[in-house]
Parts: C-alpha cells; structure tokens; sequence
C-alpha cells in the first residue's frame, strides 16, 4: 500500500508545534510495518542548511494556480527512513516563518496543486493521500473538482486530519476564482457562514475525516468545540474517527537522552533524583528532595487552562509546601502573572519564557508532577512525555488528555485527572497528587507505571493502516 502524507510542516526540516511533530514520526511509523508512505511539504527559507545540503533535485514542473501558472521544483530528502518531497518556489516559501503571511491562501492552495500534479512527474500514484489541517484541506477539494475522473488518479482515496479545529483557514469569497481557482459552481464546497472555509470544504470532499484523539472527534460535535463546524461534522458523522497520537519513544527516552541530568529508566530511577536536584540548581530553586515539584511546559493562552492556575496558584503556593516552574510563552497578561508569582515567591517559583526544547526535557526529567488543566486539548503529548520521564500528570479530562491519563484513585491510573473546567476542582486534584506524593512506597508504584506506559506510535500506525485498507478495500468492492 502507497501514502501520500501531505503536511504544511514537519521534523526535522520545519515545525512549530504539534503537526511537524507527528509529520516526523506517524510516516517512520508506517514504513515500519510496510506501509510505502511518503511526505511532501514545502521547502521553507527556514530550514537549516545542513538539511538542505542533502537535498537531490528530482524534477520541475509548471502549477495551475487559478488563472496563472507557477514554477514548482520538487526535491527529495530522506529521514528516518521516510521520502520527504519538499516543494520549492522562492516566491512563495523564500520567505521566514512557516505561516501569518497575508497571501498564506495561496501559498497553501500553490503546495496543495504541486502535490497533486507532481504524482505523475514522480512515478507515485498513492492508494491514499493523508492531509493534515486547513493548509493542506484544498487536496480533496482539488482532487474532486479537477482529478477523481482523471484515469491516471483513477481509484485514489483522501483521508483528512484535524489537529485542531479552532484552526479553519477562512477567507473572503474573493479569492475562490482569482486565487484558489475553483469555479464559482463549486463555491457551495467552500462557503460557510458567509465567507469560504478551507477546513470546512476539506471536510466535505474528503473520503475519511480524522482527528488526534477519540474523545476529541466527539466534543468537536458539540458547538462549545467546534468553532461552528459542528453542524457539517454531524452531516458526516459517518466519515469522522479519533485516533490518538502518539510520541517519538526513541527521542524521549530518559536512559538515552543527551539533555538532561541524568539517565535513568523505569527499573533503576536513581538517575530520577539527580535530575530533580539539576533543575532545581538551574533553575535558582531550593535544593531540597522532599518537596514536590510542579512542572507545566505549555503554550501560555488560555484554552491551555492558565485561567485556572491564575485563580488558583496564590493559594495553593500559600497553603502547601510545593515547588512549581513554568516553560512557555504567549499572552502577556500570563506572562506578566508568572513573572509576578516568580517575584513573590523566589526560591519556590520559577517562570521560564520562549521556547527552550532542552530545558523542556530537564522539566520532564526533574519534576514530580506535570500540570496540564486544559480547557480543550485535541490531543496533547506533553503528558505523555511526561509519564515517559516518571513526572505524573494531574488533568483535566478533555480531548487526548482524557483518553491517555485514568485518575489513580482506584490504584490503577497513571495520573490525577478532573472533570469541571473550574478552579476549585484542579486544586482538589492536585491536592490528592500531593496526599499521594507523601506515600513514598505507594508513589514509587504509580511512577513505574506511568513509566511503563506505551504511547509509541506504533499503536496509532496501526489504526491509520486498518483506515487505509478500509478505504482500499471499498474500491474493490
């Protein structure tokens, strides 16, 4: 079986956040199990030289582009074992910053014609192309308006990938002829609530729609979710699943990994205190090993639950011998907050702003809890790099965090979870993570567990395979 995994980032050539992420791991994860996947994405200004370097040139070719054509040259570079196409047009990509240009419509509708019209420059004709987000939400449109009766793309299915909703690519109606160059018959596709809706129009085109997590693909039904599309999502609920993500196993591994303290493993944690002490040290905290450590590394907005912790954290520092540190940047009034908090209280909160990959991991490393009150969360892998570093984590059940993290009240979770988006509940949570941290016998037991935990993405490659061979399996029927 051949896929075609069509992303607007991903690791190690360009990424901000959670797609490039998966971008770089679910493709090696299917080659593994004999699933010919291949990736293409475009070739950014901002990717290193030295990735760059190793880049061939394959082939050129001329885009449609609405009423214009554009010049696409196509790339090939390999990672992990994976072929990553890596589409080049210095007008479009020789620009830095993967995204918030004011042309970033047609930018994406250019990626999203080149990865169609190089298939057969190539020599790949995939049985499934895999979008992932607005940006690459224009593939089943395109194939559906100018491919599916093309004989060459003949028996081709597209399977979409939601990774966050909120996320929508919405224009102005302006642009469907002059920019996307869809026809104004088709407009129907794309428009929605009086504008056109890249994400909306992906939806309704493409064979299967996924999201990164089975609860998630239920909550965006609920208009509290959506961001409005709940009502095209219940349409076809049919074509809609959730498959959880997961993590690079290999790259997150405490017996293995170069930037923190310590090594250490689920059979020999000795390292586990080193690590604790180190960031501590490091970060001007009191060096003392009985105190709990709160750690939270986390995108500072407040679908991330900040709202929460701002209510809360003053009476929690006041009323409980605990220790907290914060990794993140974003809005300026939490920013402003934890800089605050960090004042009022030295030696026991430490705020920590930008983004620090190192410093992420020595937080996964040394602290004993990982915070993550979410108020929505698609998926979320910080808690489940953080049960892969021992560090529990205390959430709040939405999305992936309620389908990865089950409460250890009975003795059997691998964390402390709540269920209200209120800050009186996340206290009661973390108080119990506390009464829990005290047993030390008892917290030895649920820091094996949690570390035993799999998360690797062998379990979601999976599924995507069982998708794929679903869709396979209806062109032959």
């Amino acid at each position: 079986m051949k896929v075609l995994y069509c992303t607007s980032e991903a690791r190690p050539f360009a990424a901000t956040g959670g797609l490039g992420d998966v971008a770089g791991s679910l493709p090696q994860a299917l080659r593994l199990r004999l699933i010919g996947c291949r990736v293409v994405m475009p070739l950014y200004e901002d990717i290193p030289q030295e990735l760059r370097d190793n880049m061939k040139f394959i082939t050129s070719l001329s885009v449609p582009v609405a009423w214009r054509r554009q010049y696409c040259g196509v790339f090939e570079a390999r990672s992990g074992g994976v072929i990553y196409y890596l589409i080049d047009n210095q007008y479009y990509f020789k620009r830095h910053g993967l995204y918030g240009h004011y042309d970033d419509a047609e930018r994406f509708a250019f990626l999203s014609r080149a990865a169609l019209e190089m298939l057969p420059y190539i020599d790949f004709k995939p049985d499934v192309i895999h979008c992932n987000d607005w940006q690459t939400a224009l593939i089943p449109i395109y194939f559906s308006i100018f491919y599916a009766n093309n004989d060459w793309y003949q028996g081709i299915k597209t399977v979409l990938t939601i990774h966050n909703i909120q996320y929508q690519g919405k224009y102005g109606k302006e642009l469907v002829e002059d920019v996307l160059g869809i026809p104004q018959s088709d407009m129907p596709i794309l428009e929605y609530d009086d504008c056109i809706n890249l994400l909306k129009g992906g939806i309704e085109c493409a064979n299967r729609v996924t999201t990164v997590s089975p609860t998630y693909a239920k909550e965006i039904l609920d208009p509290w979710f959506s961001h409005d599309l709940d009502a095209i999502l219940k349409e076809r609920e049919w074509k809609l699943s959730g498959i959880l993500n997961g993590i690079d196993t290999v790259s997150y591994d405490p017996a293995n990994d170069s930037e923190i303290f310590a090594p250490y493993s689920a059979e020999d944690m000795s390292g586990k205190a080193k690590n604790k002490q180190g960031l501590q040290e490091r970060l001007n905290l009191a060096q003392d090993p009985a105190v709990p450590l709160i750690g939270m590394v986390t995108r500072m907005v407040s679908h991330k639950g900040l709202d929460l912790v701002k209510e809360t954290l003053d009476q929690l520092m006041q009323e409980t011998n605990v220790q907290f540190v914060i990794l993140g940047s974003g809005d300026w009034e939490y920013e402003n907050f934890f800089k605050d908090m960090q004042n009022k209280y030295p030696g026991r909160l430490c705020a920590c702003f930008g983004f620090i990959p190192e410093l992420s991991r020595k937080i996964y490393a040394g602290t004993d809890l990982l915070l993550m009150p979410s108020k929505s969360e698609p998926c979320g892998l910080a808690q489940m790099i953080a049960l892969r570093y021992g560090s529990i984590p205390i959430i709040r059940e939405t999305g992936g965090l309620k389908d990865s993290i089950q409460d250890s009240g009975d003795g059997e979770g691998n964390g402390f979870t709540f269920q209200t988006y209120n800050g009186g509940d996340m206290l009661n949570a973390i108080h119990r993570a506390l009464e829990g941290y005290s047993k030390p016998e008892g917290w030895k037991v649920l820091v094996e567990r949690a570390m035993n935990c799999d998360f690797s993405w062998g379990r979601s490659a999976n599924e995507y395979i069982r998708l794929y061979r679903e869709l396979v399996k209806e062109n032959k029927s």
